[in-house]
């Protein structure tokens, strides 16, 4: 069964059926810790939380709507599909910028604020750790 709190924070959208073939730079792929998948629509607003793993693929064109994510939950795989990111770390004591080019991963740390920021249009995959986590908001933003 999806999880329920996934679907609220999408607005009550309905889990796309199972067994066929998607884009996953479309969907977001929530499996859940009893071993079950649901797909959710890649839309814009508040991330799907699972409790297990979101997995994404989306094209970045421009940094996401926000200053920095942070998850409690776990440690977060980055890999990168295509074009160039910058992964901007905030590390006790320390702020690191890395370049991710196609093929690099990158495992961002439990509990480490980040923001992936796009050099050119890019693809990267996430698999992120839920149902935790925060976004702080863009300067200037209600």
């Amino acid at each position: 069964m999806p999880d329920d709190s996934a679907n609220a924070l999408r607005g009550g959208a309905t889990p796309r059926p199972l067994g066929t073939p998607f884009n996953l730079s479309e969907v977001v792929v929530g499996l859940q810790r009893d071993g079950n998948a649901c797909l959710f629509p890649n839309a814009p607003g508040p991330p799907v939380r699972i409790a297990g793993l979101t997995v994404g693929a989306p094209l970045m064109t421009r940094p996401a709507p926000h200053a920095g994510e942070m998850h409690p939950d776990g440690d977060e795989l980055l890999f990168v599909v295509s074009g160039r990111v910058a992964v901007l770390l905030e590390e006790p004591g320390s702020h690191r910028a890395l370049e991710l080019r196609p093929g690099q991963a990158l495992v961002v740390p439990r509990g480490v604020w980040h923001r992936v920021l796009p050099k050119e249009p890019s693809q990267l995959v996430h698999i992120t750790p839920g149902p935790g986590g925060e976004h702080r908001p863009l300067p200037g933003a209600a």
